[in-house]
């Protein structure tokens, strides 16, 4: 581990508000870093509320996600405002339990969240606990002017399966599209959000699944299977990449062919581009640089258009960077730590940091 120089250290004491149950506090924020020549700020910080998801508005807003993966989550999407970690889009949205009835409009076990032109898609697997999908997984979309519900795309018995978990989803602007990863039951889901129609492709192919069934951290075995998952639009070249969590290997695909091909020729399509560190989540700037985890050397990568790979962050700053959103020129990601829980997390702490990236 490179050694940790404390450059600032600002503490916002804290009082949750105990009238409005939307609020929860964050113990701190904006604390920077210096790793070597990287400062690394930290954003928010949750303790007990296991965050994965982060995306940052066109306007700068800040939103996350806790995935119902035990009972103790609090809310499933909050915006992150000054000091609070505020409930999004209000608190009936993130007040469902187990013994709730599930509607389209309440949160259930949300995975992902993506701010893109001035609407916040949510991921909602519909899949708490790991337990099996209890209904349709959806697509929540929100108009983030008046922060009202704006669509709902409900996928069709189809295109998932009862182990299925809808992992992440990039949004194609140009095309009018979406694109999802299944972790749960490997495969690529794609949506026309014009027409609501879902197709799933790719389904048990071997650039969707899983190549392992543990990764080593830090000198530990974290055993699970995790198929399809990492997500990424090349802002270049078209193309969706895409990497199984469990893996070592990055594939592609032409968007077009995704969007026009038939099954033979979607399989035909896949690329593939390198081998890799075992990832999460993964973002391109508007460089066509490529952003991703090294899972298990507590590290993020970056990958240039040519191939090169140079490691951008890594250390006691980066545990298990989950996911990335870039915001002026900086890069967000979340600090999950799904390799350390054992147990109760009542008094483990998740960060969401930045960097600068280089001009």
């Amino acid at each position: 581990m490179k050694k940790l120089f404390l450059l600032t250290f600002i503490t916002f004491s804290l009082i949750a508000c105990k009238t409005d149950k939307t609020k929860t506090t964050i113990d701190t924020v904006n604390q920077a870093i210096k790793q070597d020549s990287i400062i690394v700020t930290k954003v928010a910080e949750f303790t007990g509320q296991q965050v994965t998801g982060v995306t940052v508005s066109d306007s700068g807003r800040v939103f996350v996600n806790f995935p119902r993966w035990r009972p103790t989550v609090k809310h499933s999407v909050t915006e992150v405002i000054g000091q609070q970690s505020i409930a999004y889009p209000n608190q009936k949205w993130n007040s469902w339990t187990t013994d709730a009835k599930i509607t389209d409009s309440v949160f259930v076990a949300v995975q992902s969240v993506v701010a893109s032109k001035n609407q916040l898609f949510v991921v909602d697997t519909r899949n708490p606990f790991f337990k099996g999908v209890l209904s349709s997984p959806k697509l929540f979309v929100f108009n983030l002017d008046n922060n009202s519900l704006q669509k709902v795309y409900t996928l069709t018995d189809a295109v998932f399966f009862k182990d299925s978990y809808i992992n992440d989803v990039r949004i194609d602007r140009e095309n009018n599209m979406a694109y999802f990863t299944d972790s749960g039951h490997a495969g690529l889901l794609v949506l026309n959000l014009e027409s609501g129609l879902f197709k799933r492709v790719l389904t048990d192919h071997s650039s969707t699944t899983s190549e392992t069934d543990h990764l080593t951290i830090n000198g530990t075995q974290w055993k699970n299977t995790v198929h399809s998952d990492g997500i990424a639009l090349n802002p270049l070249d078209n193309k969706l990449y895409y990497h199984a969590l469990t893996g070592y290997t990055l594939y592609a695909i032409p968007t077009t062919l995704l969007i026009n091909g038939s099954d033979e020729a979607i399989e035909a399509g896949v690329e593939t581009i390198a081998k890799t560190a075992a990832p999460d989540g993964m973002i391109f700037d508007k460089y066509a640089n490529l952003y991703y985890a090294d899972l298990e050397n507590n590290a993020i990568i970056k990958r240039t258009p040519d191939g090169q790979t140079t490691t951008v962050v890594e250390g006691d700053l980066v545990r298990w960077a989950d996911t990335f959103s870039i915001f002026n020129n900086e890069l967000y990601y979340t600090n999950s730590r799904i390799n350390e829980i054992t147990g109760p997390i009542a008094t483990m702490t998740f960060q969401v940091n930045k960097i600068a990236l280089e001009e």
